[in-house]
């Protein structure tokens, strides 16, 4: 039977906007590389990240009615993530759901599957994470679920986890995890800053990585032209 849950619990919302400033690599790599969705899902236009609890939504090939369904249930601060039950690259989304859900606060969509509008959508000040773009057009008649856990772009994401997503991709955190992730990743900022600072005074990342002995244990030889001409 189609469901539509009504009062999911959500991250804490202060945890779940600050892994936006982090970005998914240093959130993937700060969770034990996990949670990263499939590159397929890539943003409409570059520049925008977001960071927000998840609602979300399964949908039939062609079929955008529970998007519709899916906007009454969001909230300031939501990330809408619509997965299909099959695949299909019909235009599931365009600007005037865009303004819809920008109305009510929600700060992106990632939609695996089909969006349409990019121009208006841009100008909009919307950002989508979807699977592909294309005009084709979508029905209302089969019903699907909201607020249950759904599998978008090969990963589960089930309803208020915190959803991250920039210009390198999207990746999932899971709700109960979102404040240890936040800590986990500014240790891995500050962490880079110090190697930053250390590459720029010219260190090299064999001798800063302590990367020579692996390699000399693996077999790595260094030669002179010479040597190498010469087959020594």
């Amino acid at each position: 039977m189609p469901v539509v849950v009504t009062d999911i619990k959500r991250a804490d919302p202060q945890a779940a906007k600050a892994l936006a400033q982090y970005g998914v690599a240093t959130v993937h790599e700060a969770q034990g590389r996990t949670g990263l969705m499939h590159h397929r899902l890539r943003p409409i236009y570059k520049g925008a990240v977001v960071s927000g609890t998840a609602v979300t939504c399964t949908l039939a090939p062609g079929d955008n009615w529970m998007i519709h369904v899916a906007v009454e249930q969001c909230q300031p601060g939501d990330v809408l993530v619509a997965a299909t039950i099959s695949e299909s690259h019909s235009g599931y989304f365009g600007d005037l759901l865009g303004t819809c859900l920008k109305a009510r606060g929600v700060t992106g969509l990632i939609l695996d599957a089909g969006c349409r509008d990019i121009r208006d959508l841009e100008a909009l000040g919307f950002p989508v994470w979807s699977r592909s773009i294309s005009a084709h057009g979508t029905v209302k008649e089969v019903l699907g679920d909201v607020n249950v856990p759904v599998s978008c772009g090969d990963e589960i994401v089930r309803p208020g986890d915190v959803i991250v997503a920039d210009d390198d991709g999207v990746v999932v955190v899971p709700r109960l995890q979102a404040g240890a992730v936040v800590a986990a990743s500014q240790a891995r900022v500050e962490k880079e800053e110090l190697a930053r600072a250390k590459y720029q005074a010219g260190e090299l990342g064999l001798d800063l990585n302590n990367m020579r002995g692996r390699l000399k244990d693996k077999g790595l030889t260094y030669l002179s032209q010479a040597e190498w001409e010469t087959g020594q």
